[in-house]
């Protein structure tokens, strides 16, 4: 992926929310992995929590990063399988205001080359609201580690070429503007 060293790096402020029936902070090796690689990346890790698999809590925690201004960015990791207790992509559905399709896409098409059909039953989905971008990635490490090294490190890098997230997020709400 082209990076232009010329042009200078700006950290985003990125949440990180795990939603897990199982885990604790201590066990939850996907949030701590996403969090490591935010930090190496040289973003800042503004807030980290863990919530249980309920729609209710998943939104409040979102609606909650979407209003804070200091959040950039914010990426769930669990809840977006298909069993009676993933409800993640359902409290996503309560806050986009605009959903970036081609997140999931890409993602499965990476997870295929890895996983092969069993990828069908990621549910991962990234959009906007309130001028924050909203990505949610399975629970797994390892999809931790292909939606943060192979799409979210370089869409959230501004030096990314041809084109990038970071380099849009003065013009997420341009519509309250009237622009």
């Amino acid at each position: 992926m082209p990076i232009d060293e010329s042009l200078p790096f700006l950290p985003v402020s990125i949440a990180v929310l795990t939603v897990s029936d199982t885990r604790d902070l201590a066990s939850d090796t996907s949030g701590q992995i996403l969090a490591g690689r935010i930090a190496a990346a040289g973003h800042r890790l503004h807030a980290r929590q863990l919530v249980r698999d309920d729609a209710d809590a998943i939104e409040a925690v979102l609606r909650g990063w979407i209003a804070d201004p200091a959040v950039d960015v914010a990426i769930t990791t669990g809840g977006t399988g298909i069993t009676g207790r993933d409800v993640t992509p359902e409290a996503f559905d309560r806050v986009l205001e605009k959903r970036i399709e081609g997140f999931g896409e890409l993602f499965r098409m990476l997870s295929y080359a890895k996983i092969g059909t069993s990828t069908i039953q990621s549910r991962a989905i990234g959009g906007v609201a309130g001028g924050t971008y909203l990505f949610a990635l399975p629970g797994s490490s390892g999809a931790v580690k292909d939606g943060w090294d192979d799409i979210l490190r370089f869409q959230l890098d501004a030096r990314h070429k041809p084109c990038n997230l970071v380099e849009l997020m003065p013009r997420l709400q341009e519509h309250l503007r009237g622009g």
